[in-house]
């Protein structure tokens, strides 16, 4: 007959469970999460990320700094929320999102990172990857729209690639978001019912959906042939969209030094109203419907 379960029996069955998941975030470099992040505290902690990262848009500015970031991950990873977290605050002219459509039968017939170089930053940009060259390393390569021949290429040459962009000056981040297969599944159902989100569920994504193995083994040969310490893989726990947010942004304000410039303190000018009255023109206004 089995034994009821004593108060201190329970409490250590749940200390040792406790003990054995930090054990194994701190194997797998990361640390438990702790208790769930309130918006209040995540809206309060982007706000101060926000301005900082205003703080960079004006130091690349001013310096003429060339910054390429590209996000990685398997779908619903949250590297969309990620990149609208970043870029929410900053002016589009210097931040500038490329998420590059499938290629065009021209593009397919040129060198495969031909079609990236223009996009890559000038002076006084901060171009964001969403998706980059890498989708020959896993979107193309497991799904089958290249061959392996192609796939072993590109990880023999992209490192070269990367070295060339640094060495022109150029500041590469690179950052896989990484998910649980569980997390991973129930994103995809939360896209399923939600109108605003239909759109992220693509044919492609439940093709991919039933092929975890494959993408977690092309991943793993993409970051030995291509973390290097020119452009180092840094891989990012996304099991909670808000701290990963906040997570990511902290860590890329780090790899870029960057201070405070002076800035002149704004007055609003005075201004006269009234000398003019509007003309009576037919316009046609939008129903005020709130």
């Amino acid at each position: 007959m089995e034994q009821p379960v004593g108060k201190k029996s329970k409490e250590r069955h749940k200390h040792k469970a406790k003990h054995h998941d930090a054990e194994a975030a701190d194997a797998a470099g990361t640390t438990p999460i702790a208790e769930t992040l309130s918006n209040k505290d995540y809206l309060h902690r982007l706000k101060k990320l926000h301005a900082e990262l205003v703080t960079l848009q004006q130091w690349v500015v001013k310096k003429g700094l060339k910054v390429c970031i590209l996000f990685e991950g398997r779908d619903g990873a949250g590297k969309g929320g990620t990149i609208k977290a970043i870029t929410e605050r900053v002016s589009p002219r210097v931040f500038r999102i490329i998420a590059l459509p499938a290629p065009t039968e021209r593009e397919k017939s040129q060198m495969y990172l031909q079609r990236y170089v223009p996009h890559l930053p000038a002076a006084g940009e901060v171009v964001i990857f969403d998706r980059s060259w890498y989708n020959r390393a896993g979107v193309e390569r497991v799904m089958g729209f290249c061959t392996e021949e192609e796939a072993q290429h590109f990880l023999l040459v992209a490192p070269s690639f990367e070295k060339m962009m640094v060495g022109t000056g150029i500041i590469l981040l690179k950052y896989w978001l990484e998910v649980s297969p569980e997390e991973q599944t129930r994103r995809l159902k939360a896209r399923i019912g939600d109108g605003r989100k239909t759109w992220k569920l693509s044919p492609m994504d439940l093709k991919s959906y039933d092929r975890w193995d494959d993408y977690t083994r092309a991943r793993d040969e993409m970051f030995t042939a291509t973390d290097t310490s020119w452009a180092p893989w840094y891989v990012a726990i996304s099991e909670d969209k808000k701290r990963v947010r906040l997570n990511v942004i902290s860590h890329l304000l780090k790899q870029i030094p960057h201070k405070s410039l002076p800035t002149e303190e704004v007055k609003l000018p005075k201004r006269k109203i009234g000398r003019y009255k509007p003309a009576d023109l037919p316009i046609k206004y939008v129903p005020q419907v709130l």
